[in-house]
């Protein structure tokens, strides 16, 4: 189950920070409120957090003060929400160009607050160290190569549609580095961020060198030193940036933007992309030689119609982590549910999934997900039977599913299929006829 959203609250104005924190205990957030930019320094100096939501002006300070603080003292800066009112509104726009995440305009409305912490972390909900990337063999895999690549490789390569879980697979990297617990992770969506931008995103720069560089900042290079960078979709790169990140992965040193010196980083660097970048190298829109530095150690992530077996677990979590985060009883699905789950192709992956379970459970009143409630626009008719299939009917459902995925995981081959289930060649025939499952293509 996904841990719950650590937020610093920076807010003076009691009777708007005791409605936060109030509201944000219901929600089951681990909450720090702050009245003043000193305590507020000292509690991200000595704890991390998913989310800062901070006022523009505070008694001592400014948002836009501890937010340029905590650009160049913290290891890893977490997304920064401003609250402002009207009059700031141009103030908080041009601390997003400079890497704040997002504002809020006075009177705002909490229900979309809550909805904007819980976006910002949903990505880190999807993965935790103790739980594993999948139940599927392809998952179990990757997974098995984990501890050795983290500590033997200095950059890696995962690729994948988009939606796969990439950045969870990067989560289980930087985990398996080992350590306290303080080595920082940092993620950086290449594509998201204005090409004019990018560059002191990545390596920083120095007060003054370009219009709106009020202080010195350091990069996520450097954010990131002693710890993980996750470069995700780098295939969106220009050359010209291309050009740089080879020079850094080659050096390991960052020159920050109008500045002279190089800084040494050590880290991990983990780049991820859902493009075919052999094929960019070939159209002469990825340098070669930059792709042979990140293709060093490749993971490829399937496609979650390529791992079935994964889907209901993934629902499973999904709709616990609904009902934690809710307070509400957590949902079950039907097994015609279930099956129109695994059937499906979900060209989005995991994230499409996730979405369609969220949007189900709002638009179901009942505890039972039907098929017709998870895919709306399918036109799927809704059962005939209200009640609850019976416990033997919904394992035997359960089982066909799992040995039929297993036989497509091993291309049908039955001695492998039954190796992998752990029973002999002759059950695992039996159990087939028996399933209906006798048709499928086997081999030796």
């Amino acid at each position: 189950m996904s841990p719950a959203p650590r937020v610093c609250l920076i807010e003076d104005d009691l009777i708007m920070g005791e409605s936060l924190v109030e509201r944000f205990r219901l929600e089951g957030f681990e909450t720090c409120w702050c009245r003043d930019g000193a305590s507020a320094t000292r509690c991200l100096r000595e704890r991390s957090f998913d989310v800062v939501i901070s006022d523009m002006r505070l008694p001592d300070t400014t948002g836009e003060a501890i937010f340029d603080w905590a650009s160049g003292a913290l290891p890893g800066v977490p997304p920064f929400v401003f609250i402002t009112g009207y009059g700031a509104v141009e103030q908080a726009v041009a601390l997003i160009k400079r890497g704040a995440q997002d504002y809020v305009t006075k009177p705002f409305d909490l229900d979309a607050l809550v909805a904007k912490v819980l976006d910002l972390t949903a990505a880190a909900g999807v993965c935790t160290r103790e739980e594993p990337l999948g139940v599927s063999p392809a998952m179990q895999r990757i997974e098995a190569t984990i501890p050795r690549l983290a500590q033997a490789a200095r950059t890696v390569l995962i690729v994948g549609e988009s939606g796969v879980g990439k950045e969870c697979v990067a989560q289980r990297l930087h985990a398996a580095l080992g350590g306290d617990g303080t080595r920082p992770f940092i993620a950086v969506n290449c594509g998201a961020i204005a090409e004019n931008l990018l560059e002191a995103e990545l390596f920083g720069h120095q007060k003054g060198a370009f219009t709106g560089a009020a202080h010195t900042r350091a990069g996520v290079f450097e954010q990131a030193n002693g710890g993980t960078l996750f470069l995700d979709e780098i295939g969106e790169m220009t050359l010209a940036m291309q050009v740089r990140l080879l020079r850094v992965i080659q050096e390991r040193q960052v020159t920050r933007v109008g500045g002279s010196g190089s800084i040494p980083v050590d880290l991990l660097l983990v780049c991820a992309t859902h493009r075919d970048l052999k094929a960019m190298v070939a159209e002469g829109t990825f340098r070669e030689d930059l792709f042979y530095r990140v293709n060093v150690v490749q993971i490829r992530v399937p496609p979650l119609r390529e791992r079935r077996e994964d889907i209901p677990w993934l629902a499973a979590r999904f709709l616990a982590e609904i009902a934690q985060r809710t307070g509400t009883p957590r949902r079950r699905l039907r097994p015609a549910a279930e099956e129109a789950l695994v059937s499906y192709p979900w060209p989005g992956n995991v994230r499409e999934l996730r979405h369609a379970l969220e949007r189900a459970c709002i638009l179901s009143p009942g505890e039972w997900l039907t098929a017709e409630a998870l895919f709306p626009d399918a036109g799927l008719a809704p059962p005939g039977d209200d009640a609850p299939a019976s416990l033997g009917d919904y394992l035997r459902e359960c089982e066909r599913r799992y040995i039929r995925g297993a036989l497509e995981a091993n291309g049908g081959q039955i001695g492998q299929t039954a190796e992998q289930l752990g029973i002999s060649r002759k059950n695992l025939w039996e159990k087939m006829k028996k399933l209906g499952l006798g048709d499928h293509p086997s081999g030796r």
